[in-house]
């Protein structure tokens, strides 16, 4: 069974920069695509950042600049660092497991992915 577990996030100051990080386990982690999704009070899930088997990085343009989506697969592991936070960026953080293997294609569904972690929130004070 596939185990998304997240960690890393907090409550900081508008500016300040935090990272989040994702251990996978219960699958051949390099194979697949991972994904960062967000899901804000009152608000629909959001898609954030992904980054396909091949290492190519995709980012919603609200995020373009400022986060940063990598992988490493000898530690079964996906970060997102993010700078210069900004308080619309407050929200529960998901990550994702792609739910095809070798797909580069750019994931921006939630269909595309198979297995979810349990979100951690990340606060953004103005």
């Amino acid at each position: 069974q596939v185990q998304l577990v997240e960690s890393g996030g907090g409550l900081v100051q508008a500016g300040e920069s935090l990272r989040l990080s994702c251990a996978v386990s219960g699958r051949t982690f390099f194979k697949y695509a991972m994904g960062w999704f967000r899901q804000a009070p009152g608000k629909e899930h959001e898609f954030v950042a992904t980054i396909p088997w091949s290492g190519r990085t995709y980012y919603a343009d609200s995020v373009k600049g400022r986060f940063t989506i990598s992988r490493d697969n000898a530690k079964n592991t996906v970060y997102l660092q993010m700078n210069s936070l900004k308080p619309e960026d407050t929200a529960v953080y998901y990550c994702a497991a792609g739910a095809y293997a070798y797909d580069d294609g750019p994931s921006y569904r939630e269909s595309a992915y198979a297995s979810w972690g349990q979100g951690t929130q990340v606060t953004v004070s103005s």
